[in-house]
């Protein structure tokens, strides 16, 4: 712009070139902090919706202080229990309602249900980030309000969509499962995940480290060392919450062998999008606005041609 409109000058007003050239000279100049304060402007707001976050948790009430006489629990085995439970974020405003289900050792309990169903919640309840309003959750027939959290967090394992991983090798990732396992614990912990074939083709293999949060993996990669991770807690109760969601059909396979073996002899509960990985489960429960509305294997669910079938089949929309 500077240019044009010093060319026109220069034609009708008898602009000499160099009083042009010291013109465009001082516009940049000028111009320079504008955009200086503009890009610092977008940095402030960022931080400002980070900052919001960040206070949001710190604003949130500690935990209640476990009770004097809570147990440990050695030994756990995974039998669980919920009776009658009924819970809501909000005291008015109910998530689930009367939730009956028995699990045990082995078996494996696949939630589905469209978003805000109450299938995280359910979850959420059993590792007791939240408890209950009304009704019990026992494990090997102690309410989980007499078990020490920090114990019953450690019994559980959890796998999720979203992986995290930390900058260091492959074997202290792994590892952070449980700190005190040796390098070969972790080893066999990666085989079970079948995770141990790819880590092995790596040119440092569980010496590769890990860039950021995985950068240098693939999702099925990270995924695959998550499961390890799970492996090598030997937690009794098991949770996939969508685990495989994020990943193409191929990784999806690769990722549900892993899974297969970590599940043996484990009670797991399985929160899926994909209704496919959830077929070989000992019962399936639909949740629809917090209730149970079917419960059933796939076959049983399908011959009822209710909501699970409606969803199986494509004639309603999981989102």
């Amino acid at each position: 712009v500077t240019v044009g409109v010093g060319g026109v000058l220069m034609v009708t007003s008898g602009l000499t070139p160099g009083a042009l050239t010291v013109f465009a000279n001082y516009s940049r100049h000028f111009s320079m902090p504008v955009n200086t304060i503009s890009q610092q402007m977008t940095s402030i707001f960022a931080a400002l919706a980070g900052a919001e976050r960040v206070f949001e948790v710190m604003d949130q009430p500690p935990e209640e202080p476990d009770k004097e006489d809570a147990k440990t629990m050695e030994n756990m085995k995974g039998h669980v229990i919920m009776k009658d439970v009924t819970f809501g974020y909000i005291k008015d405003k109910i998530v689930l309602k009367n939730i009956n289900l028995y699990a045990k050792p082995g078996q494996k309990v696949a939630f589905v249900g469209s978003t805000g169903a109450g299938k995280t919640t359910v979850t959420n309840l059993l590792n007791r980030f939240y408890d209950i309003s009304q009704g019990s959750i026992t494990i090997d027939g102690v309410d989980i309000k007499d078990i020490k959290r920090d114990e019953l967090r450690k019994n559980i394992a959890m796998v999720l969509q979203d992986t995290h991983l930390f900058t260091g090798t492959i074997m202290e990732n792994i590892r952070y499962g449980r700190l005190d396992a040796t390098d070969e614990e972790v080893i066999e912990a990666a085989k079970t995940a079948n995770a141990h074939g790819f880590i092995e083709r790596l040119e440092k293999g569980y010496d590769t480290v890990i860039e950021g949060d995985g950068a240098n993996l693939s999702q099925g990669q990270r995924q695959l060392l998550n499961i390890a991770r799970a492996a090598l807690s030997k937690a009794p109760i098991l949770v996939l919450d969508e685990a495989t969601s994020s990943v193409d059909t191929r990784t999806e396979k690769q990722i549900e062998k892993g899974m297969d073996s970590l599940m043996k002899n484990r009670t797991t509960f399985v929160i899926a999008h994909r209704l496919s990985t959830v077929r070989n489960a000992n019962v399936i429960m639909v949740l629809e606005q917090g209730e149970i509305i079917e419960r059933g294997t796939h076959e049983e669910l399908l011959e009822l041609k209710g909501r699970y079938y409606e969803l199986y089949t494509g004639m309603r929309e999981l989102e």
